[in-house]
C-alpha cells in the first residue's frame, strides 16, 4: 500500500466520523429559538469532539507525510487509531444526551485516552522505521504535549464522578493545548526543502 492510499483511507474514515456526529444533532419540531435550548449540551459535546477530530486529522496528516514506506505495522497501528476515533460519535452523543452525567463523561475520557495511546503507538511504529538520529525524532523532541494529554484524560476519568465540570474542563484544556497545529513536523519539512534548494 502506498502512503497516499493510507492517508486517503484515513481521511475518509475521519470525515465519516465527523458526519455521523452532526447527524446525531436532532432537528427541533418547533420553529422558535427556545426549541434549540435542549440541544445546547449536545451541540457543545459535538463542538468539543469536532475540534478533537480536527486535531487528530491535522497531526495525522503531518505524521503520515514522514512515512517513507508503508508496512504491516503501520497499517495495523493506523487501524487501531481509527478504531478508537470511530467511537467518538457514540461517547459524544451519550455525554451530550445525558447533560455531562458522570458515567458518559468518564466514558468520553476513556475513548480520548485510548485514542491518544493509539496515536502514540502509531507515532512510535513510524519512528521505528527511521534512523535513531532522524530529523523526525529530533523534530518530535520530548513531546511534552503528547505526554501531558493522556495524563489529563487519565485524571479526568475518575474526576468525572467527583465533579463532571472538572473532567470536562480537562478535556477542554487538552483541546486548547492542541488547537494550534503541531508545527514541529512542518518545521522539519521546511528545513528539508531549504536544504534541497541549497544543494
Amino acid at each position: 500500500m502506498t502512503r497516499t492510499r493510507l492517508e486517503a483511507f484515513s481521511d475518509a474514515v475521519i470525515a465519516i466520523i465527523m458526519t455521523i456526529m452532526v447527524l446525531e444533532l436532532s432537528i427541533p419540531h418547533e420553529a422558535e429559538w427556545a426549541a434549540l435550548r435542549p440541544l445546547i449540551p449536545k451541540f457543545l459535546t459535538y463542538l468539543l469532539s469536532f475540534v478533537f477530530l480536527g486535531i487528530y486529522w491535522s497531526n495525522h496528516h503531518h505524521l503520515i507525510a514522514t512515512v517513507k514506506r508503508v508496512h504491516g505495522g503501520i497499517l495495523w497501528a493506523n487501524l487501531h487509531l481509527l478504531f478508537w476515533l470511530s467511537l467518538t460519535p457514540f461517547v459524544t452523543g451519550w455525554m451530550g444526551e445525558n447533560h455531562f452525567a458522570a458515567v458518559p463523561t468518564a466514558a468520553y475520557g476513556v475513548v480520548m485516552l485510548m485514542s491518544a495511546i493509539a496515536y502514540y503507538i502509531l507515532q512510535s511504529v513510524i519512528l521505528a522505521s527511521h534512523d535513531p538520529l532522524s530529523p523526525l525524532r529530533v523534530a518530535l523532541g520530548r513531546d511534552m504535549k503528547g505526554k501531558l494529554s493522556p495524563v489529563c484524560y487519565l485524571a479526568a476519568i475518575p474526576l468525572a464522578f467527583a465533579s463532571r465540570w472538572i473532567a470536562v474542563g480537562l478535556y477542554l484544556f487538552v483541546a486548547l493545548m492542541w488547537l494550534v497545529p503541531d508545527r514541529r513536523i512542518e518545521a522539519l519539512f521546511a528545513a528539508e526543502a531549504q536544504g534541497g534548494e541549497a544543494s
